[in-house]
């Protein structure tokens, strides 16, 4: 009489093989005419961006009666580096007082800009009150007012509450929250799970304390995208100094390259030069330093809510 026998599994038969790895996602073939194409005026479009850049820095670099030599020239002939230091002066650029005014008028913008942001978005996204949707697309309806709308509004403000030729103008009105900024953290608040803030409630924490050791901690990438999109725009901002300053030992950078442009822009062309693109440094590595977020904007707004 056969006895049958058991099999018993050993451990190679119960580990099961890993699934096949998804296969890559296919590339573009060389040989496409298309993709040549493309590439082709892609650089055509950089090497268009690039020329002022250059000739600016080219510029730069030599004396005026090489700038107005016909044709031009790429190179200069003996690199003029005393242009630099010399359109820094306080006779022109006054680099000593202009340069912390622009700092100080920045670092405040952009701290306000991404304080109040924040609280506006958070608010959006996860308080419940009568009219929040109505609330919120009236808030975004005010992208579409041009500058000009509110200038003599505001101008009348200011001069009545004596912030004329302080730098209270430039700074107060960022803490009041940009429509475009508050969407994007309302975007991602809204992106956040629900029983996260739960979870925090059980333990204690309040609203407040929500928002500040646990939401905004996690905003990262919106908060990155504020303070650039606010440092370059009120580094470079030229209106609004004009409009509210008026003493020239509170002049930003702008405004001072605006005077040297009216006083010198004929005749020291070079030094002209020397100083937009000093006053470009600090954008250019801004820009290179954060070029991810600038793609995560994109993607993060086109998303949905």
């Amino acid at each position: 009489m056969s006895t049958a026998t058991a099999e018993i599994p050993t451990r190679a038969d119960a580990v099961q093989p890993p699934p096949p790895r998804p296969a890559p996602p296919r590339r573009p073939s060389p040989k496409n005419p298309t993709h040549w194409i493309t590439y082709a005026l892609l650089i055509c479009g950089a090497i268009l961006m690039l020329i002022p850049f250059v000739s600016m820095i080219s510029s730069s670099l030599k004396t005026d009666p090489e700038i107005q030599q016909i044709p031009p020239t790429v190179m200069p002939r003996t690199i003029q580096w005393h242009n630099y230091p010399d359109s820094l002066g306080q006779d022109k650029m006054d680099l000593g007082r202009t340069l912390p005014n622009t700092v100080v008028v920045t670092f405040c913008c952009v701290v306000g800009q991404v304080i109040s942001s924040s609280l506006v978005g958070f608010g959006f996204a996860r308080f419940r009150f009568r009219g929040k949707n109505a609330l919120f697309i009236l808030m975004l309806s005010t992208m579409m007012l041009p500058a000009q709308v509110t200038m003599v509004p505001l101008f009348v403000l200011f001069r009545g509450l004596g912030w004329i030729d302080t730098f209270l103008p430039l700074i107060v009105p960022s803490f009041l929250a940009g429509p475009f900024f508050v969407f994007m953290f309302r975007q991602f608040f809204a992106s956040i799970p629900e029983e996260l803030m739960e979870a925090a409630r059980i333990d204690g924490a309040g609203t407040l304390r929500i928002f500040w050791q646990i939401m905004l901690p996690l905003t990262g990438p919106v908060i990155a995208i504020t303070a650039i999109y606010t440092f370059m725009g009120t580094w470079n901002d030229y209106l609004n100094p004009l409009i509210y300053l008026n003493s020239p030992e509170n002049n930003t950078l702008a405004l001072a390259l605006a005077s040297f442009n009216g006083q010198y822009g004929v005749t020291h062309v070079n030094q002209l030069m020397a100083a937009s693109f000093m006053t470009m440094i600090p954008c250019l590595l801004l820009f290179a330093a954060a070029q991810r977020y600038f793609v995560e904007n994109i993607a993060m707004t086109g998303g949905k809510s």
